[in-house]
């Protein structure tokens, strides 16, 4: 299924200078360290010259190619010119990538997938979470009184193990959708299974209907610890 190549798609959001980059760096290793390959998707309103005007690859956009692959035995990329066509929605750009066990995406707030806020009090800023149900947990420099989890933001291990405990829910939901299951399967630790990972299984790109997560918070219980 087509949920399966990309996984538990989970967003990172929060305003302008408030860690989201610096907090997904910090997680990648301990994710990838438990196995899971993990792609990132980032969305940018600038331009995305990757490439200066004079290099070959430049050259061939600007001379109207229509997707420019520059490759070596290291890593490759690819540059696609939309040339005033729409843009891609999320779930076009994730079906561009390689499969996943996992796939963060930073930007795209008005995608149906569940999000963490990462939300620092100290820059003056109201917190997004409140007015929008898709949040799952909040990463907060500080502690804070919230009905969401609450997740330490100068602890990167714990932020991955909830998440790691999220993929997990929903690979045992997608699987329960795939074969028909209506009860769920046993879940190991402490926590209990949420209706908000079978929300997950039936959402667009394996995300969480907003209409689905309200539902789904209060029963999402998890103990964030390594």
């Amino acid at each position: 299924m087509r949920e399966a190549m990309h996984g538990f798609v989970l967003g990172i959001a929060g305003s302008s200078g408030s860690g989201k980059t610096t907090l997904i760096t910090a997680i990648l290793p301990l994710l990838k360290a438990h196995g899971l390959r993990v792609n990132v998707i980032k969305h940018s309103h600038h331009e995305l010259d990757l490439e200066p005007p004079h290099k070959d690859s430049a050259r061939f956009r600007e001379a109207g190619a229509a997707e420019v692959m520059v490759a070596s035995r290291h890593r490759f990329a690819i540059m696609h010119e939309l040339r005033g066509a729409p843009e891609p929605t999320l779930a076009e750009q994730l079906a561009r990538l390689a499969p996943a066990d996992l796939t963060l995406v930073e930007g795209w707030r008005s995608e149906a997938i569940a999000r963490i806020e990462v939300y620092r009090p100290a820059l003056g800023k109201p917190p997004v979470h409140p007015n929008d149900p898709s949040f799952i947990a909040v990463a907060s420099d500080v502690p804070l009184d919230i009905p969401l989890p609450w997740l330490p933001l100068h602890e990167p291990q714990r932020v991955a193990r909830f998440i790691l405990d999220c993929a997990d829910r929903h690979r045992t939901a997608m699987l329960m959708a795939d074969s028909g299951a209506t009860t769920p399967r046993p879940m190991t630790g402490s926590h209990k299974p949420s209706s908000f990972f079978m929300a997950v299984a039936d959402a667009p790109h394996s995300g969480v209907r907003a209409s689905d997560a309200s539902r789904a918070l209060n029963s999402l219980n998890v103990e964030s610890s390594i």
